[in-house]
């Protein structure tokens, strides 16, 4: 089994950041001075099939908004770690309070902020659009980019991994 491989299916926590990754960085705002944000619908489908096969998922991004609470709360995803810059920091809190390994979690990030974090977790991963110098740190660059279906990407690969896209695929249309 390769280094890749070992690493995938340990996997026990998938961390993203927001901006860049669950979106494509572009913030948008409207008359009233409100963030709006774009997310990508495979990459929430993503982040429930990890989650419906045990594996947890938190977010943490230095902006705050509403946006990103209603999107969480959609997806059931109770850790989220808003208004955070030190990416490190946060996610060894999550970490603390979830009682995992750092070895066994993985963190998806595309800019500088995020390199502590991707240290950090005994999976680094970035977006092809990925900064230079986070692509530079990172374990594995997707294919795709930041709001364009990286984070489902990287959850179709820790999944199939784990138990197996297939099967995967099979228990949410049996659903």
């Amino acid at each position: 089994m390769s280094d890749l491989a070992a690493k995938l299916k340990r996997i026990r926590l998938l961390v993203c950041d927001v901006d860049g990754v669950l979106t494509d960085g572009r913030l948008t705002y409207g008359d009233g001075g409100e963030a709006t944000k774009t997310f990508h619908v495979r990459d929430g489908m993503g982040l429930r099939m990890l989650m419906d096969n045990g594996i947890e998922v938190a977010i943490i991004t230095a902006r705050s908004g509403a946006a990103v609470a209603k999107r969480m709360s959609d997806l059931k995803i109770e850790n989220v770690a808003q208004g955070r810059g030190d990416k490190g920091k946060a996610l060894q809190e999550i970490l603390d309070k979830l009682d995992i390994s750092a070895d066994d979690a993985a963190y998806i990030g595309d800019d500088i902020i995020d390199i502590p974090a991707l240290r950090l977790a005994g999976l680094g991963v970035t977006v092809a659009d990925g900064h230079k110098a986070v692509q530079e740190v990172a374990d594995i660059v997707t294919s795709r980019g930041g709001g364009q279906g990286a984070v489902r990407e990287l959850c179709d690969a820790i999944v199939d991994a784990q138990v197996g896209l297939d099967v995967a695929i099979a228990a949410v249309l049996d659903k």
